[in-house]
C-alpha cells in the first residue's frame, strides 16, 4: 500500500499543479471584466487626433514605398512590395520560401502611436507553412512589438507578443489562454480586421464583429504600426486606416 501512494503522489502534485496554474491565469473576476470593457472604449467625446489612409493608389507597383521599412528574423528572406489585385494596388509581402519560424514584418517610418484604431482589408493567397497576416503596433524594432493576426488555413485569429524575438500567445479577457479564437472557414476571400488600442487593453474585431479583448503592460510607449505575415505566408493588404490618438 505504501508503494502505491508513493506512485501516486507525483501524479496528484502534477494534477494540482497545472489546475493551480490554470485558475492564476485564465479567469478575470465579473468586475475585472467590467472594468476592462470599460477602460476599452474612447468615450464619444475624444477625437483622434490624427488619421490616415492608405490605398496604395498612388504608388508604383512592383516596389516597396518610401516611407515603409521591412524587417524579418528568422533564415530566408522577405519581399514586400505594391501590386496589383484586379486593377487595385495593394501592398503585398511575396518571399515564399520562408521556414516556419520566420517572421515578416513591414511598418510606416512617418507614424507613432500608443493609442490607436487600426482597420484593414486582408487576403491570404497562397502558403504551405502558414496564411493570411495581420497588424503590428507598438513596434520598437524587429525583435519587440504586438502583433494580432488572422490565418485562413488554421481559421483562427490569434494575439501575440514577440519579446527579445520570442513569440507568446497573450491569454483572452474572461476566457484565459486560448490561442486565440476559431473563426468561421476565411478561405482565399478579403476580410476585414480591426484594432482598438487604448492604454493595456486590445480588442479585435473580424468584419466587424468584436472576437476577444487582451490586456497586457508589456510595451506601454508608443511605436510604429504596420503589417506581420509569418514563414512562406504571400498575404494582400488594401484600405489601411490608422486613427491615432496619442
Amino acid at each position: 500500500m505504501k508503494t502505491t501512494v508513493n506512485y501516486l503522489m507525483p501524479i496528484i502534485a502534477s494534477v494540482l499543479i497545472t489546475v493551480a496554474c490554470g485558475n492564476s491565469t485564465s479567469r478575470h473576476s465579473e468586475e475585472q471584466i467590467q472594468e476592462i470593457n470599460e477602460q476599452a472604449q474612447f468615450p464619444d467625446s475624444v477625437k483622434p487626433t490624427e488619421t490616415t489612409r492608405f490605398d496604395f493608389e498612388n504608388y508604383t507597383a512592383g516596389h516597396l514605398p518610401d516611407d515603409w521599412s521591412e524587417y524579418y528574423t528568422g533564415s530566408g528572406g522577405t519581399e514586400w512590395k505594391v501590386t496589383e489585385d484586379n486593377g487595385n494596388k495593394v501592398l503585398a509581402q511575396f518571399y515564399s520560401d520562408n521556414p516556419n519560424n520566420h517572421f515578416n514584418v513591414v511598418v510606416n517610418n512617418r507614424i507613432t502611436a500608443k493609442d490607436m484604431v487600426l482597420t484593414v482589408r486582408l487576403k491570404g493567397v497562397t502558403g504551405n507553412h502558414d496564411q493570411g497576416g495581420g497588424f503590428v503596433w507598438r513596434f520598437t524594432d524587429k525583435n519587440n512589438y504586438y502583433v494580432v493576426r488572422a490565418n485562413p488555413l488554421e481559421d483562427n485569429v490569434v494575439l501575440y507578443k514577440v519579446e527579445n524575438g520570442k513569440r507568446t500567445d497573450l491569454q483572452l479577457v474572461g476566457k484565459g489562454r486560448t490561442y486565440g479564437v476559431d473563426v468561421p472557414p476565411m478561405g482565399n476571400r478579403w476580410h476585414t480586421l480591426k484594432l482598438i488600442v487604448k492604454d493595456d487593453v486590445f480588442t479585435v474585431l473580424l468584419e466587424d464583429k468584436e472576437l476577444f479583448k487582451v490586456q497586457d503592460k508589456t510595451f506601454t510607449k508608443a511605436g510604429k504600426v504596420g503589417f506581420w505575415t509569418k514563414a512562406d505566408a504571400v498575404t494582400y493588404f488594401d484600405d489601411f486606416e490608422i486613427q491615432k490618438f496619442k
